[in-house]
C-alpha cells in the first residue's frame, strides 16, 4: 500500500514538473529525443517525461536593439561614429531557434556591416542630411536578411551621426558664417523696401498736391464761369423786361448809354461809341440845349 502511495506521489511530482502555462506573447520551441517537435502557443501544455524538453522560450513582443558607435568612412574620406537602434520582432521560434547562433550578435554585425557600406558611397553632407534615406535602405536590407532567421526588423534609427572634432568646427563656423550672411541680406531688403516706402510716399505726396493745385484751379474757372453766367443772366432778363414794357430803340440806345457812363466810370480817357447811339446823343445834346 505504502508502494502504491509512493509511486502515485512519484507520478503527481513528475506530473506538475512538466505541465506549462504558455503566457500572452510567448512560444516554446519543444524538442523531443534532441529533435524539434513543434512550438506551443499560449496556453496549458504537458510535456512527456523523459522524452519531451523545452528548447527555447521565445519572446513574441517587439524589441529594441540600441547599439554603440560604430566607426564609418564616407565617400570623402570622413571617419565618423555612428550609433543606430533596431526594432524588431520574432516571427517564426523555430527558424529563430535553430537559425542562427546568438542572433541578437547576427543582428548587431550585420547592422554594422550594413550601415558601413551604406555610408562608404555617401559623401559627408549627404549623410548628414539623408537620414531618412539611410534607415530606408538599412531597414529594407536587413529584413531581407533577417527573415531566415524568423526575425522581421520593422524599423532602424540612426541615433547619433558624431564627425571628427576638426569637421564639427569647420561646420560650425561655416553655419555662422550662413546666418551673418543672411542677417546681411534680410538687412539691405529690410533699407530697400525702406528707401523704397519713402519714395513711394514722397510720391503721392506730390500727386496729391498736385492734384489739390489742379481740383483748386477747375473750382476757380467754375466760379468765374458761373459768375458771368449770372451777370450774362441778368442783363437778358432786364432787355427782356424792357422790351416787355414797350421800350423803343431810343430807350434802349440810352440804356446802352448809361452802360457805357458805368464802364468809363472817370476810369477810361477815350470812350468809342457805336453808330447807333450816337443819334441818340446828337438828340440828348439838344434836348438839353432846348430844355435851358
Amino acid at each position: 500500500m505504502l508502494f502504491i502511495f509512493i509511486l502515485v506521489l512519484i507520478a503527481a511530482v513528475l506530473i506538475a514538473l512538466h505541465v506549462r502555462i504558455v503566457a500572452q506573447s510567448q512560444a516554446f520551441v519543444i524538442e523531443r529525443l534532441g529533435a524539434y517537435l513543434t512550438t506551443w502557443d499560449v496556453g496549458l501544455n504537458v510535456l512527456i517525461p523523459f522524452l519531451d524538453r523545452i528548447s527555447k522560450k521565445v519572446s513574441l513582443k517587439e524589441q529594441v536593439i540600441d547599439f554603440p558607435p560604430q566607426p564609418v568612412i564616407t565617400k570623402d574620406n570622413v571617419t565618423m561614429q555612428i550609433d543606430s537602434v533596431v526594432y524588431f520582432q520574432i516571427t517564426d521560434p523555430k527558424l529563430y531557434t535553430y537559425g542562427v547562433e546568438r542572433p541578437l550578435n547576427a543582428i548587431e554585425n550585420l547592422t554594422a556591416t550594413t550601415l558601413r557600406n551604406i555610408i562608404g558611397e555617401m559623401e559627408l553632407d549627404m549623410t548628414l542630411t539623408s537620414r531618412d534615406t539611410i534607415n530606408t535602405k538599412m531597414r529594407a536590407i536587413l529584413d531581407d536578411a533577417t527573415d531566415p532567421w524568423g526575425i522581421k526588423v520593422n524599423r532602424v534609427e540612426l541615433k547619433n551621426i558624431i564627425p571628427p572634432a576638426e569637421i564639427q568646427d569647420a561646420m560650425e563656423k561655416q553655419m555662422k558664417a550662413e546666418r551673418e550672411r543672411r542677417e546681411s541680406i534680410l538687412r539691405a531688403e529690410g533699407q530697400k523696401k525702406s528707401s523704397i516706402l519713402i519714395a513711394e510716399g514722397e510720391k503721392e505726396s506730390t500727386i496729391l498736391r498736385a492734384e489739390a493745385k489742379k481740383e483748386a484751379a477747375i473750382r476757380e474757372a467754375e466760379g468765374e464761369a458761373e459768375a458771368i453766367l449770372s451777370v450774362q443772366r441778368a442783363n437778358a432778363e432786364a432787355i427782356k423786361l424792357i422790351k416787355e414794357a414797350g421800350a423803343d430803340k431810343a430807350v434802349l440806345a440810352l440804356k446802352g448809354m448809361e452802360a457805357f457812363a458805368k464802364v468809363a466810370d472817370g476810369q477810361a480817357t477815350k470812350i468809342i461809341i457805336p453808330s447807333e447811339l450816337q443819334s441818340v446823343v446828337t438828340l440828348g445834346e439838344i434836348f438839353h440845349g432846348t430844355k435851358e
